[in-house]
């Protein structure tokens, strides 16, 4: 492990091609779409959905999906909340730079604390932050339970689980909400990429 001393010895090296420059090659700006929600709530279905229509218009974009995350970068960690909170961390460290590289990345994790949410919005200029909020009510969720894993937490199988024996902090003013109980994940395309178009992220699609 390097010693906190040592970290005065590293110096980032700046290179001559900007964020400005890879967005003015790739034709539109990036930033980081944060989904946040229970399991279930279907943020990476619609993460994924996003991430064809952009792909479609030749937007470039990359999916950081918590669960994807975890089994490479972050399998070291569990669900503790202080797990939880560097698991977030380094998602939005990789998103930063992802978002440096001119690519629009789609990240698709539980996010449970606002003050997490918070430290990745901070990461990146304003502007560059949208948050998702994918709403559904844990009930909804349940009735999905796609990978069997409310099951799993009523029987005790799982501990700290997000919505049973973990808290989620919802967000309070997120750029978007979807209610994916009551909104097709059509619907919720087509309001991400408007709000995207609105804010001049990406070109607003010719007729």
């Amino acid at each position: 492990m390097t010693d906190k001393g040592e970290k005065k010895f590293v110096i980032p090296h700046k290179g001559r091609i900007s964020k400005a420059d890879r967005q003015r090659l790739k034709g539109h700006k990036s930033c980081i779409v944060w989904f946040t929600g229970l399991s279930g709530s279907g943020k990476s279905t619609i993460a994924h959905a996003l991430e064809e229509e952009l792909y479609k218009r030749g937007v470039h974009t990359y999916v950081l999906d918590g669960d994807n995350v975890r089994t490479g970068l972050n399998k070291d960690l569990g669900f503790s909340e202080e797990d939880r909170r560097e698991n977030i961390r380094r998602l939005g460290e990789v998103a930063k730079l992802f978002v440096d590289a001119g690519i629009i990345t789609l990240v698709a994790a539980i996010s449970p604390y606002k003050r997490d949410r918070e430290f990745v919005r901070n990461l990146v200029e304003p502007g560059e932050f949208v948050e998702v909020y994918v709403r559904c009510p844990v009930e909804v969720c349940e009735t999905r339970d796609p990978k069997g894993l409310y099951k799993k937490a009523r029987q005790g199988i799982i501990k700290n689980f997000t919505g049973i024996d973990a808290p989620y902090e919802e967000p309070e003013n997120p750029e978007i909400l979807i209610e994916s109980d009551k909104e097709s994940v059509q619907n919720a395309v087509l309001k991400i990429i408007k709000f995207l178009e609105e804010k001049g992220i990406i070109p607003k699609k010719e007729e």
